[in-house]
């Protein structure tokens, strides 16, 4: 089980700050005190982002081309689906037996090969910055975890909005998975460990050896006792103390201790997820989403292969990363609709753009944002469908062009959130909507 770090001093303040959210620096009280203020939704719909930064081939995966030349073609072959007319790549075998309840958007652009300002687009529906400008890894929007958090808070009391999984280090200009002008207590809740690893345990969720729950209960009441102390002179004590309360159930409560302990799930249903980081954060996500978590992102390994610049040629990186993911992404599917939270869970897996539909000569595929490919399974959206249709060498959609923030738009519909009619002010005090111009993908919802 899952212990709590706990501060050895007697500060209430420096005992919450134990349970650091994301970056910057909230506490909890900070975290559950601008929590209070936001909005929230009776629904309990939630949403797993499978996030594939470094931007996955979608010839290697979604958007075979077998019958282009070898160059465009690439290394892999591809399979047929248990949906007539659909092909993935030949590295997924297992989606392509679950095709009919998956999704996938084949014509999604934004234009752009520049890791920065595709990050940015796809994790919040809008143009980022350009990786050269000397502000590159300031974010300009809310992604869509922290939107979600703001609006719709936690499926369950006590439990996190938005939490990321394994950890959000890695990836290629991996910047932009926090809350920009939301507020710090938007930012997700970081695991950042790995579960896949016999000794997995939450940092923010572990105990110093020589403090048991028992003592941490006794120094509960000697911090309560200057908290009333301290009330005769601070008319904002008791909001204080009301969100420092939450922020010590969350840190110490045994509903948060479960959702996060692996341990307990059979090792055959541990197995068909696999053994490996893919696996078993996936595997977490869904135990999350369960537990009332309402937005989990499971950040994966770098999908940068272009065999240049230290980069894995397509091959060996196809080789690596696509049949954990395949394993992963398919077990998750097979376990919501087990478990009957298909219709409640919407899995979404996609990375900041696609790869060059020619192979350069090092044997890799460069950036592309011209098409790409973004697959969606669960949250009641029609599924067995492959919406839109590129070229025959992948260069660029044919029909049906779909763009960032039709994705966005299409999540949020999912979370019972019009997007369209929802806006913030940012640092300079204007509205901005969530999304300006896109609409859910219609062939999906309707």
């Amino acid at each position: 089980m899952f212990r709590v770090v706990g501060d050895r001093g007697l500060s209430r303040r420096s005992f919450v700050q134990a349970g650091l959210l994301g970056v910057g620096g909230l506490t909890l009280p900070d975290f559950f005190r601008i929590r209070a203020q936001a909005k929230s939704s009776a629904a309990d719909t939630a949403v797993i982002l499978m996030w594939m930064s470094g931007g996955p081939g979608h010839m290697e995966t979604w958007d075979p081309k077998p019958d282009a030349v070898p160059q465009v073609r690439g290394p892999f072959g591809a399979i047929k689906t248990n949906v007539p007319g659909i092909q993935f790549g030949e590295l997924m075998p297992r989606q392509a037996r679950i095709a009919d309840k998956i999704a996938v958007a084949r014509t999604v652009a934004h234009g752009s090969g520049d890791h920065t300002k595709g990050n940015h687009w796809m994790l919040t529906g809008f143009e980022g910055p350009a990786f050269n400008v000397a502000d590159f890894k300031v974010q300009r929007r809310p992604c869509l975890g922290s939107a979600t958090s703001k609006l719709r808070g936690p499926n369950r009391p006590g439990m996190p909005a938005y939490v990321a999984v394994p950890h959000l280090r890695g990836g290629t200009d991996n910047f932009f998975h926090y809350s920009a002008y939301l507020g710090p207590a938007h930012n997700p809740f970081n695991v950042d460990s790995d579960p896949n690893k016999p000794e997995f345990r939450v940092r923010n969720l572990a105990l110093p050896k020589d403090l048991s729950f028992g003592r941490l209960e006794d120094r509960r009441e000697v911090l309560g006792l200057i908290d009333r102390l301290k009330q005769s002179r601070d008319t904002a004590g008791a909001a204080r103390d009301a969100t420092a309360d939450q922020a010590f159930d969350l840190l110490t409560g045994r509903d948060v201790a479960r959702a996060f302990d692996i341990n307990t799930e059979p090792a055959a249903l541990r197995d068909r997820y696999g053994r490996h980081i893919f696996g078993q954060s996936a595997l977490l996500a869904r135990r999350l989403v369960e537990a009332g978590v309402t937005f989990v992102t499971v950040n994966t390994e770098p999908w940068d292969h272009h065999a240049t610049a230290g980069r894995l040629p397509t091959g060996e990186g196809g080789k690596r990363l696509i049949p954990p993911f395949d394993a992963a992404f398919a077990a998750l599917v097979e376990d919501l609709h087990q478990r009957g939270l298909n219709r409640r869970v919407l899995v979404v897996a996609m990375g900041e753009f696609g790869r060059t539909p020619r192979m350069n000569p090092e044997g890799g595929r460069d950036h592309w944002g011209n098409t790409f490919s973004v697959a969606f399974a669960g949250g009641s959206i029609r599924t067995g469908l492959a919406v839109g249709k590129t070229n025959p060498r992948g260069e660029y959609p044919v029909d049906r062009p779909l763009t960032p923030e039709d994705v966005s738009a299409t999540v949020f519909h999912h979370l019972g959130i019009d997007a369209r009619q929802v806006a913030f002010p940012d640092r300079a005090g204007r509205p901005i909507y969530l999304v300006e111009h896109g609409e859910p993908i219609r062939e999906l919802v309707g």
